[in-house]
């Protein structure tokens, strides 16, 4: 009887220890499979930019949530590209251990950017909540960008995001314009067939007369 006891008490301690490990034990971490991005091409202000996809890992052993977000080098000599410059899909998402999640990034420069050579850090980084539930920010990982800016005027700037947003948002702007093009065609052909009609009658009534 106390054999059997004791048996069950060393079960249920190694049951207790081995949870505490794991519990102890257990570790965020985060890493990216995204190499330095350089942008080849001299943006001009107004351009919307697809940046490559930037790959974030769960290297650590539990779940967690991550985001995707900009940072910068304290003493950079490049200028700093605004966050609000920058939008991510998705922005916030969960990874198991072991997992990855492309995140697509999209710049989007204002018309009045400033011309120039940029630099940022695109990071990954775990979300802890703290026992008052407020999110904590962990240790990041991320991949350096690169690009430059080129003067142009304020005209060119906004024609610049014009021809970004029409491209982007191909194949619906092309249809849009067939649609608007279709609508005025129509408006313009029913307004002159009525006239025609209305010129037709004014001819038959004075020949009436």
């Amino acid at each position: 009887m106390k054999k059997a006891r004791h048996i069950l008490i060393l079960g249920a301690i190694l049951i207790i220890t081995q949870f505490f490990s794991k519990s102890v034990y257990a570790k965020l971490g985060v890493g990216v499979a995204t190499g330095k991005i350089t942008v080849e091409d001299k943006l001009r202000p107004g351009t919307i930019y697809n940046l490559p996809i930037l790959t974030v890992l769960n290297t650590g052993d539990e779940e967690a949530k991550y985001e995707a977000g900009v940072a910068y080098h304290e003493k950079q000599l490049e200028l700093k590209p605004k966050e609000e410059w920058f939008s991510f899909s998705p922005k916030e998402f969960n990874l198991k251990p072991g997992e990855a999640q492309k995140v697509e990034i999209r710049l989007n420069l204002p018309i009045k950017t400033e011309p120039g050579n940029y630099f940022a850090y695109l990071e990954g980084r775990p979300l802890k909540k703290s026992e008052s539930g407020q999110a904590m920010v962990g240790m990041a990982a991320a991949t350096k960008l690169y690009f430059t800016v080129i003067p142009a005027n304020q005209v060119l700037g906004i024609y610049y995001k014009a021809a970004s947003l029409w491209k982007i948002n191909q194949p619906w702007s092309s249809r849009a314009v067939i649609i608007v093009a279709a609508v005025i065609s129509y408006l313009i052909l029913n307004k002159f067939l009525g006239f025609q009609i209305g010129f037709q009658r004014k001819k038959e009534e004075k020949k009436d007369e």
